[in-house]
């Protein structure tokens, strides 16, 4: 059936594209079919979600990527543009605490969600330091607002759009320009304290000390918003999405590489031709055994990856530009199925006390880390769905440098020292109860995702690659191509890239009849 929230047919007539079903991809498609196109999906792997894949294997159920939901008011906003809600697809448990973290030293502390645990946590580690959270948090909370309302919100994906007066009023953020780990000492000497304030930043692709300070707003998105698991995990949500994509009346074909995109030059008609493999093959192999036409293609697939490998060769390549661009981390990932009990929270983070030659092996000098700061996840602490009785679904995941040879022997060595670390300093081991396993790293995510480098996210947060300065929604020199999802405004993330459908689908409508999506509901919190 269609569910459209208004009779919206500006594109009616128009065939749209829409390459990868990550949630930049299905946010897209989702948009512009309820302005009236006839949308086609095509996703290469067996399951939409893109990098939010999941194991489903002998009663476990564990997502493959992301595993924090923030930002619940994204998702909200998202579906209530539908005339839908989030609790028509999946439901959410709010995490209380909203994480552990385990340091080297033997120190270990959980953070509440209330505002008072909170402050009494900070102020056990440093005298003064909890009435400093308030000032801190409000200061977050503010850059939070000024960031989501004049920058995130509206699409200021080309430098033109930041002349803008509720850009010139935002002024007062060009102290967060600095690093945030400079800012962040303003307010916390503490070296655990100010770990807390910045681990945020990993989920950007960045570190304390090359991403601008103006996302201290990520620590108002868990303090402040608070920290969420949807049931069943976030494959739930990716469920709901494409249920609500189908819904409006979005093909979507899973199973079927895109493995060319030719644009047309022909003065009328459709401008694209692509070619994609059959339904049911292996993802990304063998010649394409079929051909679409379309006037316009979204792509949600890596740039570099659509204008290298995709694209005629007569059409721009910016392998300079590719190049120069600082990636974010990529990972080595861990999932297992464990028989019996694991001492830790839904979220542990587990740290040594000085990260920062680990964070120089990721930006500064690409190495495997000797002394790794890590994240485990254990969502069937929380989540029945996600291991069968007696048992946890375990999830363990250590930032690396993109780029990195992975060879089997490493990658072996590597786990070894992880669960040795996990085992010395958090007293975690269940090496002797493993159900299953399963990993992955650098080589995985370049071939599987076609990601530059191998990147498990896409672009860093650095000053440089912030907000207009990221790559453009439309396609250089190709009329009608345009790039959706985390190498974009606004970045990385999923409620990042779910605007990012919205951003495309406006770029989309106001190129084809010089309008823009109907209004959402208001945002605005700053007068």
């Amino acid at each position: 059936m269609d569910s459209r929230s208004r009779d919206d047919e500006r594109l009616a007539g128009e065939e749209i594209a829409v390459v990868g079903a990550g949630f930049g991809g299905l946010s897209a498609a989702a948009y512009l079919a309820d302005a009236g196109a006839d949308v086609t999906l095509f996703e290469r792997n067996e399951h939409p979600g893109g990098y939010a894949g999941r194991i489903e294997r002998d009663g476990f159920r564990i997502d493959t990527g992301p595993s924090w939901y923030l930002m619940p008011e994204v998702f909200d906003r998202f579906f209530d543009y539908f005339g839908r809600s989030t609790d028509e697809f999946y439901e959410l448990t709010e995490l209380d605490p909203l994480y552990e973290v385990v340091w080297k030293d033997g120190d270990r502390a959980t953070m509440p969600a209330d505002r008072a645990g909170q402050k009494a946590l900070f102020e056990s580690y440093e005298a003064g330091a909890g009435d400093r959270l308030d000032a801190y948090l409000d200061d977050a909370a503010e850059a939070y607002e000024l960031g989501m309302d004049r920058f995130v919100y509206p699409s200021r994906s080309r430098l033109r759009d930041m002349v803008d007066l509720d850009v010139l009023r935002s002024g007062r953020a060009l102290p967060k320009l600095r690093t945030m780990d400079d800012y962040v000492g303003d307010y916390f000497d503490h070296e655990k304290l100010r770990q807390i304030a910045e681990y945020k930043l990993v989920f950007l692709g960045g570190s304390p000390y090359n991403t601008p300070a103006i996302y201290t707003l990520m620590s108002h998105v868990d303090m402040n918003l608070g920290v969420y698991h949807p049931i069943g995990g976030i494959a739930s949500v990716v469920d709901g999405m494409a249920a609500l994509a189908t819904d409006l009346g979005v093909e979507i074909r899973t199973e079927t590489p895109v493995t060319a995109i030719e644009p047309s030059i022909a003065a009328v008609g459709p401008k694209f031709e692509v070619a994609f493999g059959a339904s049911g093959g292996e993802a990304g192999t063998g010649a394409a055994a079929s051909t679409g036409r379309f006037d316009r293609v979204v792509a949600n697939a890596a740039p570099p990856h659509v204008e290298r490998d995709l694209l005629p060769d007569e059409f721009a390549r910016r392998e300079a530009y590719w190049e120069s661009r600082t990636y974010a981390p990529s990972a080595f990932l861990m999932y297992f199925g464990v028989e019996g009990d694991v001492d830790l929270d839904h979220h542990a983070l587990v740290l040594p006390t000085d990260w920062r030659p680990h964070f120089e092996t990721i930006f500064d000098d690409p190495a495997w880390p000797d002394d790794p700061a890590y994240y485990v996840h254990v969502p069937s602490k929380t989540d029945p769905e996600a291991a069968p009785e007696g048992h946890e679904a375990v999830f363990v995941l250590v930032p690396l440098a993109p780029g990195l040879d992975d060879d089997a022997e490493t990658r072996e060595r590597f786990r070894e020292l992880v669960l040795d670390d996990l085992a010395e300093h958090a007293d975690v081991d269940f090496r002797d109860r493993i159900a299953f396993e399963e990993t992955a790293c650098v080589s995985d995510f370049r071939e599987r995702f076609n990601a530059p480098r191998g990147t498990a996210l896409a672009l860093s947060h650095t000053l440089g690659q912030t907000g207009p300065l990221r790559p453009a929604h439309r396609a250089p020199g190709v009329d009608g191509l345009y790039y959706v999802g985390a190498y974009t405004n606004p970045g990385i993330g999923m409620p990042m890239c779910l605007l990012s459908g919205e951003h495309v689908a406006d770029a989309v409508v106001e190129d084809a009849t010089g309008g823009v999506l109907p209004s959402v509901v208001p945002t605005s919190t700053l007068r």
